[in-house]
């Protein structure tokens, strides 16, 4: 099998449901690890090779985007010719190295597993919905917002607050439940400036801002907040229009497009399209183009609050 991507967690989670897999049929199955970065030739015979009692193996070759030359060697050979009595995982995080050895994997039939990074908010928030079902628990979509925006970067941690939360709670999982957990993460994003922004809330979009901007916040992420916020807005926008694309079609959770078509009721096309020229600006000015990139968020902050309802 091969287990491919540069998201840890999932393949993580890949090896374990193969090794917990293989020790249901057989609990004696014995595990082998190796590094391929250090793998010398000739241990991949060694670790494949029958075990004194009989017992079934599985052999995990992890770090495989970094292997030595002697690893592809051996791999490729492996390949073709693979020992039906062992279960070879070669865990690979992504990139062009050892391509030799992917292609002969492939060829092979063996099973792939792709372990690509999370990117999209709904994706993330799909996840986070995923993990409670795994744990037989509910969590209300206002709750997995506030998650996926406190720790939605970070696909270990969001995994890790999911398992906590399910720990250390009952019931229920509500906004308040993550609040009192992570309220203060949820607090310094760029996202809760960018929601206090979109409905208009001056005063606390710019208390917020000045809050994450005093706590370490970096402009050029909050400015990516209030870009991301405001392509929402438009693309629930263009739905509105006949021949306008799809809600599939725009890569957003159905929670996503109602509470975008709540935000639209206070905007205008005008205000929208001031809005979104203020944060391109703002954009340009904090990656480089501009003398003080935290004026420029607090700018573009401003302009996207008073665009609210013009």
């Amino acid at each position: 099998m091969l287990v491919q991507g540069t998201e840890g967690l999932l393949a993580d989670r890949a090896v374990a449901r193969v090794v917990e897999r293989l020790r249901e049929n057989d609990p004696e199955t014995e595990r082998v690890d190796l590094e391929a970065a250090t793998y010398e030739a000739g241990m991949l015979s060694v670790a494949t090779s029958p075990s004194l009692f009989g017992e079934a193996k599985v052999v995990i070759l992890r770090g495989a985007e970094a292997c030595s030359d002697a690893f592809v060697t051996d791999m490729v050979a492996y390949a073709e010719a693979p020992d039906p009595g062992t279960t070879v995982v070669v865990v690979h995080g992504g990139g062009q190295r050892g391509k030799k050895m992917l292609d002969a994997i492939r060829r092979s039939g063996a099973p792939v597993v792709a372990c690509e990074p999370v990117k999209k908010d709904a994706d993330r928030a799909a996840f986070v919905l995923a993990e409670f079902r795994a744990a037989s628990r509910r969590i209300d979509q206002a709750a997995v917002r506030a998650l996926v925006e406190a720790l939605g970067n970070d696909l270990r941690e969001l995994a890790s607050a999911c398992s906590q939360l399910v720990t250390d709670t009952t019931g229920s999982v509500t906004v308040a439940v993550v609040d009192r957990y992570y309220g203060g993460r949820v607090e310094a994003t760029g996202f809760r400036v960018a929601d206090e922004a979109v409905a208009g809330n001056t005063g606390e979009a710019v208390a917020l801002l000045r809050h994450a901007l005093d706590t370490g916040a970096d402009p050029v992420p909050l400015v990516a907040a209030l870009a991301m916020k405001l392509r929402a807005l438009a693309k629930v926008a263009a739905m509105r229009g006949s021949g306008g694309p799809s809600a599939k079609e725009l890569g957003l959770a159905p929670w996503q497009i109602d509470r975008a078509k709540r935000e639209l009721n206070r905007w205008t096309p005008e205000g929208l399209a001031a809005a979104i020229l203020a944060v391109a600006q703002a954009d340009e000015e904090v990656k480089g183009g501009g003398r003080d990139p935290v004026f420029a968020v607090e700018r573009a902050v401003l302009t996207v609050a008073r665009s609210s309802g013009r």
